[in-house]
């Protein structure tokens, strides 16, 4: 077992610098990614008591990533790539220490603290996909994505148990002569992922990272082929958004407390962590399909497990789905998507960030119609109705995307090839 992966720790050394550069930093960001992932979302209803205050504050959220993806685009042109990405990183710290520290909750506080945050995140996400582009190529993308997903599922299974038993235990304590209680816990937390933010930004400095080429990156119309991954990007923003707010409004309905969705979310992360590691280094592009279609598959039962039986039982089942649907579908979806933006800037001759941008407003669109549709089912319907049906319709439109990204890859494979 050492000699393995020793192994693996030896031929993850033969990697390129930035690659390597680029893992670590994302290996530390992954600490942080559960809190705002996970515990937000339940620091909201243990506050509120109300599911569509976290829909809410999700939506704002991805209001201030599109609308970061806009500003990032144009301060690359000023600022090092690798600058603005610890920028995005140290403003998520920052972001969730303020909102933690907020004494009152109301939907203004949360439309303020969701788009800080996901401007934040805007920064970090438009720029890693940015620099795992430039970073990376097809045949080592597999391997890229499979240990960035390794270590995000190993962390969320670390993070989430020892956040949900410091948040457990250290309830009703006294340390250095004041009482202890959860929302004082979540912020000692906070100032913890500040610390590792930073660390973050440390490890991403010593990278040798460029910047685009071309400056102009806002365009209205595209490719015929990339106007088809804009519709896959739509249907997988449509299910993220759940997938960040429905374990922790269901587990906190359902199950218990924030110690239950760490032990939760910690069963089913252990094999996924293995399981997408293995696929990572061993898998070739063609069979990224076969990959994607299986997470699909595994989301779609876990939704409707937790609509028919609609308790702490099948809430489990389906955070079990979740945990494995999610790093599956990464795995298979972001090389594909990078393969798609090496073919159409290639045709278009343009910058890569054009579609790394309108890819975040494809992302928004789904998103945005994903939280819609909840808003509206808990409005005209009821709350109840809303948590069982709602991931059910998401997780059935979310099969079309097989067949889609099937034919964008034979199309590139085929029509588009060399």
């Amino acid at each position: 077992m050492a000699n393995k992966l020793a192994g693996e720790f030896l031929f993850f050394k033969t990697q390129p610098k930035n690659i390597r550069t680029l893992l670590i930093t994302n290996m530390l960001y992954g600490m942080i990614l559960p809190i705002i992932e996970i515990f937000v979302g339940a620091y909201i209803m243990r506050n509120t008591g109300n599911s569509t205050y976290v829909v809410i504050f999700q939506l704002f959220m991805y209001i201030g990533v599109v609308s970061t993806s806009i500003l990032n685009g144009a301060l690359l042109k000023v600022f090092k790539v690798n600058w603005l990405y610890s920028f995005g990183i140290v403003l998520s710290a920052i972001a969730l220490m303020v909102m933690m520290f907020v004494h009152s909750i109301g939907i203004v506080q949360l439309g303020f603290a969701g788009f800080a945050i996901g401007a934040s995140t805007g920064f970090f996400w438009t720029n890693r996909y940015l620099l795992a582009l430039t970073a990376t190529n097809d045949k080592n993308r597999n391997y890229f994505f499979g240990l960035e997903s390794f270590f995000f599922s190993l962390w969320s299974i670390v993070i989430p148990l020892m956040v949900g038993a410091f948040l457990g235990t250290i309830d009703g304590k006294v340390l250095f002569g004041y009482a202890i209680n959860f929302n004082m816990g979540y912020q000692i937390i906070t100032v913890i992922v500040f610390v590792i933010a930073i660390c973050a930004c440390l490890v991403l400095a010593k990278g040798d990272f460029v910047n685009p080429v071309q400056k102009k990156f806002i365009y209205f119309k595209y490719h015929v082929l990339w106007q088809k991954f804009l519709a896959l990007a739509s249907l997988k923003g449509m299910v993220q958004g759940f997938l960040v707010t429905a374990p922790a409004i269901l587990v906190m309905r359902l199950v218990g407390n924030e110690g239950s969705l760490g032990l939760i979310q910690g069963i089913g992360g252990g094999a996924t962590a293995i399981i997408v590691y293995v696929l990572g280094r061993i898998a070739k592009p063609e069979h990224r399909m076969k990959i994607f279609g299986f997470g699909l598959f595994v989301f779609f039962i876990g939704t409707l497990v937790n609509g028919i039986m609609f308790s702490a039982i099948g809430v489990i089942i389906f955070v079990l789905c979740k945990v494995l649907f999610q790093p599956l579908h990464d795995l298979a979806y972001f090389p594909t998507m990078m393969k798609t933006i090496d073919t159409v800037s290639g045709i278009e001759k343009r910058n890569e960030y054009a579609y790394i941008l309108s890819h975040e407003v494809g992302l928004f669109i789904g998103r945005a119609s994903g939280m819609i549709l909840y808003i509206s089912l808990a409005y005209f319907a009821s709350e109840i109705f809303a948590l069982k049906y709602a991931l059910i319709i998401v997780a059935g439109l979310q099969l079309i995307s097989l067949p889609l990204a099937k034919h964008i890859i034979k199309e590139i494979d085929t029509k588009y090839k060399g």
